[in-house]
């Protein structure tokens, strides 16, 4: 699916016109002018007309015709959709013409994201930066391509576009276009204050996952699913076989026999008969960092370096099994640990909430995490607003690494880095963005550490996943990610913070959301597979290739990486798997300026003819 939102005036009809394509689709606002531009199946649109207005619904949710009128016949404004918009299970976009203005939207995940652009003198979205970029000039941000190589990338840095000209919608925003082309984001959601019991929330948080799984497989004769042992991806599968699509479930087997993934994979298997399931030996497909830009996807990572660079061969190589199978819609836990996983914050707003049950959980953090007493006093005392946080990480970027046990501080995921390899031109290019963005004092995604960081992490995750259904298009399969579905991260947001961690049980809030629905035995697991010999064997065998790259590295053109340093760092002893990141996104954003994809694309102005 791909598609264009055109504003209401003639301005925009030129656009149109560039954008016309053999097997586009168009669907015109009331005055006739086209709205809605774009190629998409059957039942990927759900559109509605009443009288002079139109709503359509692109995507995987459910609605009834009826509902859907009435909502557009009641709104006085495109404002009124927003309960609307609340209200729809599922991962879709939304976009509405209403008296010559129109409303479009994504999900709060940016799994579905809006992408907008000045175009012709008006403003044009997408659901993708690859819609907007033939038609306008337009060329690669270095600076923003350095930022890539950054870890990890802070919000609200990480959701910018490689693209000059192209701008992205912050989450809980919706582009307002007004007739004369004109735009603005409006802000139409917040996030829930965490006060709900969790024996309150268990049902909202079951019903949600229910939801979003059955509209994945309504009108499927087949769904596939990962079935990887953990909890996530395997409540999935459960949920999965409970609907009417026929259930193909696929397990890749860890390398390390002391893994019990595969165990716990065969133990749901036999709970699940009526599936077929699918088990392979790891040998039996690519290893990761085995990514190269010859793959088939190439061409269609418009959006930048693919956050998921490192084992991209192997998703191809499943994409390719499942739909051989006959499934096009793909199942994957991506959600599961940012929503239900303990977050490094957890401490600080525990502390704030609840001190007396706060200081016993601190104790249990301090020794399973080996944190040294005065840092972890540092970390939960600390008051510093998130501009400063901001500003900090512009200054250490360069520092050596923080020591492996030590807690964060501030309001990030750790202290970002800039790789060893990075030019100092690139550290300066960085430090600039990093400090820029500090002095405009942005504020955080919620005034709660714990719930800004979720935000944050389940943000990264729609990114990447929508990068990857992008990138991987023309296999025809999507990658669905249910926990990552607004009703769902609402309900899962919503939780007491005491109620998140409970000591003896992994991820309570999920287990207790899916007690009697998913297996007790599924649900009693309190371990988590490891992949680190996964990412020793990938670059161990793949080592030899990714040092010719450094013979003509492109990165090295740009005056972001020094070579020689990147060559001699792939041979370095690696003890810690947390020293291999950096080398995935240096890989990432390597690959995609050897593919395609990075090569702006020969602008068509409105009027037919080059600009």
């Amino acid at each position: 699916m791909e598609f264009l939102i055109l504003p209401d005036c003639a301005s925009a009809e030129p656009v149109a016109r560039a954008a016309a394509r053999p097997g586009v689709q168009t669907v015109a606002h009331a005055s006739g002018r086209p709205w809605l531009l774009g190629r998409w199946d059957k039942n990927e649109c759900l559109l509605v007309t009443c009288g002079p207005r139109r709503l359509a619904l692109l995507g995987r949710t459910r609605a009834e015709e009826g509902t859907l009128t009435r909502a557009l016949l009641n709104a006085r404004s495109p404002h009124d959709l927003d309960a609307l918009a609340r209200s729809l299970p599922g991962s879709f976009h939304l976009t509405a013409s209403i008296d010559g203005r129109t409303r479009t939207q994504g999900s709060l995940s940016t799994a579905r994201q809006v992408f907008h652009a000045r175009i012709g003198g008006v403003t044009v979205a997408a659901d993708s930066p690859g819609a907007l970029t033939p038609l306008m000039e337009t060329r690669l941000d270095e600076d923003v391509l350095a930022l890539q190589l950054l870890l990890p990338i802070p919000w609200p840095l990480a959701g910018r576009s490689v693209w000059t000209g192209i701008s992205s919608l912050e989450v809980g925003c919706w582009l307002d276009v007004r007739p004369d082309g004109q735009a603005r984001p409006v802000s139409w959601w917040t996030p829930p204050e965490p006060v709900t019991p969790l024996s309150r929330a268990a049902e909202t948080i079951r019903d949600a996952l229910r939801d979003s799984v059955a509209v994945r497989a309504a009108n499927q004769d087949v769904i596939s699913a990962d079935l990887s042992g953990g909890l996530d991806s395997t409540s999935l599968s459960f949920l999965a076989d409970a609907t009417d699509a026929g259930l193909i479930t696929h397990h890749w087997q860890p390398m390390d026999r002391a893994n019990p993934d595969t165990a716990w994979a065969t133990k749901a298997a036999a709970l699940m008969p009526s599936a077929r399931h699918r088990f392979v030996d790891v040998e039996e497909g690519p290893v990761w960092y085995e990514a190269t830009p010859h793959q088939d996807g190439a061409r269609d990572d418009a959006e930048g370096p693919l956050v998921w660079t490192r084992n991209r061969a192997h998703t191809e190589n499943l994409a390719r099994t499942v739909a051989a199978e006959g499934s096009s819609r793909h199942l994957i836990g991506v959600g599961g640990d940012e929503l239900f996983g303990i977050s490094p914050q957890f401490a600080w707003s525990m502390m704030r909430r609840n001190p007396l049950q706060g200081i016993r959980t601190l104790r249990r953090f301090r020794s399973v995490n080996r944190w040294p007493v005065g840092a972890t006093v540092r970390t939960v005392a600390d008051r510093t607003s998130f501009a400063d946080t901001l500003a900090r990480a512009a200054r250490l970027i360069d520092a050596p690494p923080a020591r492996r046990f030590t807690p964060p501080l501030g309001w990030g995921r750790g202290d970002p880095r800039m790789p060893d390899w990075a030019t100092p031109e690139a550290v300066a290019t960085v430090r600039r963005l990093l400090r820029r963005t500090a002095e405009q004092g942005p504020r955080p995604l919620h005034p709660d550490r714990l719930q800004h960081q979720t935000l944050e992490v389940t943000v990264l995750s729609g990114h990447a996943a929508r990068q990857l259904n992008r990138a991987l298009r023309p296999l025809r399969v999507e990658f669905e990610t249910p926990f990552l579905d607004d009703r769902v991260i609402e309900a899962a947001l919503s939780v007491r913070v005491v109620d998140r961690v409970v000591l003896g049980r992994y991820k309570p809030m999920l287990t207790a959301a899916l007690r009697g629905t998913v297996p007790d035995m599924v649900l009693d697991r309190h371990d988590k597979g490891a992949f680190g010999q996964e990412a020793y064997e990938g670059l161990y065998r793949n080592r030899e290739r990714l040092a010719e790259l450094c013979t003509d590295l492109r990165l090295a053109d740009l005056g972001l990486v020094d070579a020689t340093e990147l060559r001699t760092a792939l041979y370095r002893p690696m003890p810690d798997t947390r020293r291999l990141a950096p080398f995935e996104n240096t890989l990432a954003c390597e690959t995609w300026l050897r593919s395609p994809s990075a090569v702006a694309p020969h602008a068509v102005s409105p009027v037919g003819g080059p600009q």
